[in-house]
Formats: C-alpha cells, sequence, structure tokens
C-alpha cells in the first residue's frame, strides 16, 4: 500500500510539473536559447572534462580509462602542481577578500556623489580593467634595468646601489601580480554595486530611522547590504573566479614558465598540460579540481552573505 500511495504521489506531482509547464510555455520557449547554449557550452564541457579527468587521453588516440591515476599523480607526484596550488590559494586570500571590499567601498563612496560626478568617476576606476595596455605599463614600471620607473626611484635616492630584477627575482613575482590583480580589480563587480546601491528602495532608510536606526553603519548593515545581496553574490562569484583563474597576468608579466614557477598558478598548469602538451586526461583532471576549489568557495561565501544583516 505504501508503494502504491507513492507511486500516486509521483503521478500527481509530474502532472503538476506538466501543468505548469503548458501554463508558462510562452516564457520557456523565450528562455530556450540561453538554455540551449549554456548546456552546449557549459554543461556538457564540464561533464566530458569530468569524464575525460579518469582517462588517459592524447587528442590523437582514443581515450584510455585510468580510474583514480591522475588525480593520484597529481597530487602524490606532481611537485609543480603542488607549487601552482599554494600560489594560487595565496593569491586568492590576499586578493580576493581585499578586491571585494575595495569594490564595495568605492561604489559606496561614489554613489553619494552627483550624478554627473559619479559618471566620470566610475569611468575613471574602471578603465583599468579594460585597457588594453595594462601590462605594458606595469612592465614599464618594474622593469629590470636602470630606465625602469621603480629601479630609477630607488636608486635616485639611494636606498639601493644597482637595479633589482623584479619580474625575475622569484621573492617580488607573486607580490607584484597581487598588486596588478588588485589594481585590475575595479570591474564587474563594481558596476554590479554601484547597480545594486542605485536599486536600493530609499523608503526603507525612512522606515529604519523609526525602528530605531541611528547612525550610517547600522543604514548599511540593516538595510544597504540586505537589500543588495544578489549583487553581493554576483560580485563574490566574479572575483572569486578571478582571484583563482589568474592566469594571463602571469603569462604576458612574468612569462611562461616563471622561474623557478613562483608565479606559477593552476590554470597556468592547466595550459601547459592541455595547449602545450596535449594531455587532455591529466589537464581535466587539473580542471575539475579548480572547478571543485571554486564551487567549495563559492557555496562558503553564500552561507557568510546569508548572515549579512542577523
Amino acid at each position: 500500500m505504501r508503494g502504491l500511495s507513492m507511486n500516486v504521489i509521483r503521478l500527481k506531482n509530474w502532472r503538476y510539473v506538466m501543468r505548469e509547464l503548458l501554463k508558462n510555455k510562452h516564457a520557456l520557449v523565450l528562455m530556450a536559447p540561453y538554455f540551449i547554449l549554456f548546456a552546449v557550452f557549459t554543461i556538457i564541457p564540464v561533464g566530458m572534462s569530468l569524464v575525460l579527468s579518469f582517462t588517459q587521453y592524447n587528442l590523437l588516440e582514443m581515450p584510455r580509462w585510468v580510474g583514480w591515476d591522475n588525480y593520484a599523480h597529481l597530487f602524490v607526484a606532481d611537485d609543480v602542481f603542488l607549487i601552482a596550488l599554494k600560489n594560487t590559494f595565496l593569491f586568492a586570500v590576499i586578493t580576493g577578500p581585499i578586491s571585494y571590499i575595495a569594490c564595495f567601498i568605492f561604489a559606496w563612496l561614489i554613489n553619494e556623489l552627483p550624478p554627473k560626478i559619479r559618471a566620470v568617476l566610475t569611468l575613471i576606476l574602471y578603465a583599468p580593467s579594460i585597457a588594453g595596455n595594462t601590462y605594458l605599463i606595469w612592465q614599464t614600471l618594474f622593469s629590470s634595468d636602470s630606465y625602469g620607473y621603480m629601479n630609477s626611484f630607488l636608486m635616485k635616492w639611494g636606498v639601493i646601489m644597482e637595479p633589482i630584477q623584479w619580474l625575475q627575482d622569484p621573492r617580488y613575482m607573486l607580490p607584484i601580480l597581487m598588486m596588478v590583480q588588485l589594481w585590475l580589480s575595479l570591474g564587474t563587480s563594481f558596476l554590479a554595486f554601484i547597480a545594486g546601491l542605485q536599486n536600493v528602495d530609499r523608503t526603507l532608510y525612512e522606515a529604519g530611522a523609526i525602528d530605531g536606526i541611528r547612525n550610517r553603519w547600522q543604514e548599511l548593515w540593516f538595510i544597504t547590504l540586505p537589500s543588495m545581496r544578489p549583487q553581493l553574490m554576483f560580485g563574490a562569484v566574479i572575483q572569486i573566479t578571478s582571484a583563482f583563474a589568474v592566469a594571463e597576468i602571469s603569462i604576458y608579466m612574468i612569462g611562461f614558465p616563471s622561474v623557478d614557477y613562483a608565479a606559477h598558478t593552476i590554470v597556468t598548469h592547466l595550459v601547459d598540460y592541455g595547449t602545450i602538451r596535449f594531455q587532455m586526461g591529466y589537464a581535466s583532471a587539473i580542471a575539475t579540481v579548480l572547478f571543485a576549489i571554486m564551487m567549495g568557495t563559492n557555496m562558503i561565501t553564500q552561507k557568510l552573505l546569508r548572515k549579512v544583516g542577523d
């Protein structure tokens, strides 16, 4: 009897789902192109990468199932990956929270300005993230000869006696990359925060004043941030992705591979095995590990953001 009742419940639920689908068929038709593209270019590739991570595949031969061998080699025998893992976590832990907080603080301050001034400052702060000559500027600043601005300044003031090899010395590579990443961090998240601040219902502040809110910090915690949860979550996803997926900055500024792998990251390791060695099974294992790290970090961030305003 219990099994029969469960089947009846499932049948009723199925009929309910079908009825709702037919009721909203026009909306589903309009959303279908996005879902098709998302499935073809995101869901299916992620699934294929997960399957290929358990194989040995070099694009020339058929994939050969090797089980957990790729993951075992990744964490036990691949010393370069462990260096990349350490560099990536260090980079993400430092630049991720700082850039996220900086995006919100700048957006919050700019939001208080008149519209014309706000538009100009938004453009100025957003410009580095879309500038094409970013790496040229920083390479000139940290050039290894005496004509580099940093070396020239330090030698002029007697701090150093000879030029420092900024982009070749492992001691300076990662800190410089962090500086560049922070300089570029006022991008999409910054714009999302400004949009979120603009859309906060102003009547909430009036109601908050009646309920006992007395200063701007209380307004920020109890009204502004809870009203911006979608933008805060979107900004967190963007910042987490950019922090863990850093590769372009390292390749263009430091070179590939970097000296002693001091600027090696998970993504540069993925590029090495995926586009240079064509070991696609092993590269898929690296991509899967990175995907798991990002998913875990996003889940933790979601739990933290739910507590905003409590």
